[in-house]
């Protein structure tokens, strides 16, 4: 089954008295591209956890962020109360040189000043704290990878629809050949007796019309089209990481649909190849999301 490069997945670490937040998601890109937001705690962990990802993933634009949960207790800011004293005891000396007086609120504005306020999260992780972080790490991960399983099989049951879509389309193409053929002899014989009228050498008029109608033959572009679509079922049913050859053979059949229009030489079979390029552009956006 192929996967989708659109995915997300978050997991929670409960590890003493601070719950860590792990989420990751991943857009469609040409390569891994990966940009991490970590705490400093663990910091130190981010080549192991990049490791982790670009062997599950494989390709993708990829976001991965590690927090504490703002709302736990354990996130709480406390007074670093040395810091306030040592603030205070330098505007009583300041204001007893001068002819300041100190105001009531100025404790307020003492705890606005920098590094009063203190994070409480402990900044040295054990092994047991990492253990279970790096346990979410990889349920996290896990829940994206299964997330792109789930956007892969709509993509696929999307994919197989268009691909029907323009089989039945070339299908319909033969009756309206047939008939090409017999008006474009007929317009062409109407032409030849305008200019020079009806003692024309009917031998020669049938060879240049065999000449002309071989250059207008659409056989082998609708060959080749069959084959191609056929070959992207087949390419469908191989399993993932096949999002780049889905993108060229995708291609291959723009230029077989691209030539069968500019051989149709006729409005009805140029309205069919126009609504095989319609379902071949929705096929081409949406192979650009398949890892």
């Amino acid at each position: 089954m192929i996967q989708s490069m659109t995915g997300y997945g978050k997991a929670t670490a409960e590890t003493g008295n601070r719950k860590v937040i792990v989420e990751i998601k991943s857009l469609n890109s040409k390569a891994m591209d990966i940009s991490t937001r970590i705490i400093p705690a663990y910091r130190d962990k981010e080549l192991d956890i990049r490791s982790r990802i670009t062997a599950a993933l494989e390709r993708g634009k990829v976001d991965f962020s590690l927090y504490i949960d703002s709302t736990a207790t354990s996130g709480a800011q406390v007074i670093n109360t040395a810091v306030v004293m040592n603030y205070l005891r330098q505007i009583e000396l300041m204001t007893a040189n001068t002819r300041y007086q100190i105001h009531d609120d100025i404790l307020s504005t003492v705890l606005r000043m920098p590094d009063v306020l203190a994070s409480n999260q402990q900044e040295e992780v054990s092994d047991e704290e990492w253990e279970s972080v790096s346990k979410a790490v990889d349920a996290a991960i896990e829940a994206l990878v299964e997330y792109r399983k789930v956007e892969g099989a709509a993509l696929e049951k999307k994919f197989r629809e268009k691909i029907a879509n323009i089989s039945a389309l070339l299908q319909s193409v033969e009756p309206y050949e047939k008939e090409r053929v017999a008006k474009i002899k007929e317009r062409m014989r109407a032409n030849m007796i305008d200019a020079v009228g009806k003692n024309y050498d009917e031998n020669r008029f049938e060879q240049e019309m065999i000449f002309y109608i071989e250059k207008l033959d659409i056989s082998e572009e609708k060959q080749r089209l069959s084959n191609h679509l056929d070959y992207f079922i087949k390419t469908l049913e191989e399993g993932h990481g096949q999002g780049k050859k889905l993108g060229f053979i995708a291609q291959e059949m723009g230029r077989e649909i691209n030539t069968l229009g500019s051989k149709s030489n006729q409005a009805e079979m140029q309205n069919i190849v126009v609504r095989m390029k319609d379902e071949l552009e929705q096929i081409k956006e949406q192979v650009l999301n398949v890892m």
